[in-house]
């Protein structure tokens, strides 16, 4: 599989999968920790989501302008994982609501600033890291093939990490006599709020004697607060997990340091500076107006993919039957809206040998698209995926579905929905984002390599900036209608990457 390849390839998938692990962690429980710990609505931390998610790829552009100002690729990324791990140290402890709900949440959206700086230090540069060791005339020819590689590598890490987050947050709250239930932490802020309505009491009646192994519960206040602390407390036991990975990535890193290309000799700088010469201003303008036009497309496509985390995440708790993915281990019970998030990584390791084997075929016939096809081809797939959505929820938007929360078990999608749609958005990845970063990196001139590598990051950083959209209109119009935005949304990249693929297919030669 890397005969052909560089290396130092596989060292530096490898290197990246804690940070993949502590990115699905995120993506998988984040969300629903800030509801259950604050009692925040959908709109409110899908906002809170945005930002973080916005920021780490932002902040990769800072990184890439101080790896490229210093010249030191391997110290700036280095450096981004101390910090990263720091993060997650802090996220860990199970910060106490009663010093303040305002400070406690103050306190970790400064822990998620701390993971999104370390995230931006580190992520762009270990791209064009391995941008980089493809730049050898023996292997650029594999430029392709090689960042799909590194693309299902580094994935292996988030495999784990939806299965992690949730068996640990439920080993917790079994260690503490309780059961998990998606919508008790809704109901108990309710309950402490005074806002639950008549129908809502006996539900939260119901669900906290299941959740109490069938022992009646007298006080339903002090069960609400009980449920809500244990609850949130296995979150950030979850998140205190991530801290082993990226101690795994940082040791994987320091072992194979030396051998990464990076830190460059006297003569290496000066080869590089006559590369940059003999590149004239006009072809400059040209690759960056091509690399902008493509930053701008994707925007786009990230707005709608990373979802998976938000819209998808809550459609998942509130409308899908849990009960048929409920995994028994014994000393815990892996069951919850989390563990969707693993259905990524897995498709992107699995279906990452088939799609390289196909594009080997057609590169074998001579018909091979080029890069920025492909990426438009991953738009339309994307937008087949919020079809199936749209067309499997229709039902929900329906008014017998209005009282979401009183849904019997009978009345929910099957789990299949999600998974469909998950499979299609990961191959619709597989399009754009390995393939965006072989482009960035082939087509940025050699003295821009880490800032351009930071603006692809920081354009899929405008499209998680707008990640809240998803959530406002969850909580606001048919469920079906939230899905045809976003198909709306890949399509219009879809057909703005036809219109330019001709002048992007002559820049990219």
């Amino acid at each position: 599989m890397f005969k052909n390849h560089p290396k130092g390839l596989l060292a530096a998938s490898l290197a990246n999968m804690g940070e993949r692990f502590g990115f699905y962690t995120m993506m998988a429980i984040l969300v629903l920790f800030l509801q259950a710990k604050f009692g925040l609505s959908g709109g409110v931390a899908g906002t809170i989501y945005s930002i973080f998610y916005a920021s780490i790829y932002i902040l990769a552009l800072v990184g890439g302008i101080i790896a490229d100002k210093t010249k030191n690729f391997k110290g700036t990324i280095l450096v981004g994982l101390i910090v990263m791990a720091l993060g997650y140290v802090i996220l860990a402890i199970p910060i106490p609501i009663t010093i303040g709900r305002t400070l406690a949440l103050v306190l970790t959206c400064f822990a998620l600033f701390i993971i999104a700086f370390g995230n931006g230090l580190f992520k762009g540069n270990l791209q064009a890291l391995v941008g980089k060791m493809y730049d050898n005339a023996q292997y650029s020819k594999y430029r392709d093939s090689g960042f799909s590689l590194f693309y299902m590598f580094i994935n292996v890490g988030a495999i784990f990490a939806p299965f992690i987050a949730v068996g640990v947050r439920n080993w917790w709250l079994g260690t503490n006599g309780f059961g998990y239930n998606a919508a008790l932490p809704e109901l108990c802020h309710k309950q402490l709020n005074g806002t639950i309505t008549g129908d809502e009491i006996t539900r939260f009646t119901s669900a906290a004697t299941e959740a109490s192994a069938g022992a009646p519960v007298a006080d339903l206040t002090a069960f609400a607060n009980d449920y809500l602390n244990v609850f949130s407390t296995g979150f950030h036991y979850a998140f205190a997990v991530a801290i082993l990975a990226m101690v795994i990535s940082l040791t994987i890193y320091l072992v194979n340091k030396k051998g990464f290309p990076g830190s460059e000799t006297s003569e290496q700088k000066a080869k590089a500076s006559a590369q940059e010469v003999q590149m004239d201003i006009k072809e400059i303008k040209q690759r960056l107006y091509a690399l902008f036009a493509v930053f701008g497309v994707v925007i786009f496509f990230w707005m709608s993919f990373h979802q998976n985390g938000l819209s998808l995440t809550m459609f998942a708790r509130d409308y899908t039957d849990l009960s048929q993915i409920k995994i028994n281990l014994g000393f815990t019970t892996i069951q919850g809206a989390e563990i969707f998030q693993s259905i990524n990584p897995i498709c992107v390791v699995l279906l990452t040998p088939v799609i390289m084997g196909f594009f080997g075929w057609l590169r074998a016939k001579g018909i091979e698209p080029s890069t920025p096809k492909k990426i438009g081809i991953g738009m339309g797939i994307a937008a087949l995926g919020f079809a199936v959505m749209a067309i499997g929820s229709y039902a929900y938007s329906l008014p017998e579905f209005a009282d979401k929360g009183g849904l019997a078990l009978e009345d929910k999608a099957s789990p299949l929905l999600l998974i469909g749609t998950y499979v299609i958005l990961t191959v619709a990845e597989l399009f754009i984002s390995p393939l965006g970063l072989s482009f960035v990196s082939k087509v940025a001139p050699p003295q821009y390599q880490g800032i351009m590598q930071g603006c692809w990051l920081g354009a899929t950083a405008v499209g998680n900036s707008l990640l809240f959209i998803g959530a406002l209109l969850y909580e606001s119009i048919p469920i079906w209608a939230t899905w045809t935005v976003f198909i709306a949304a890949c399509l219009i990249s879809m057909f703005t990457m036809i219109f330019m693929l001709k002048w992007l297919e002559r820049v990219a030669k």
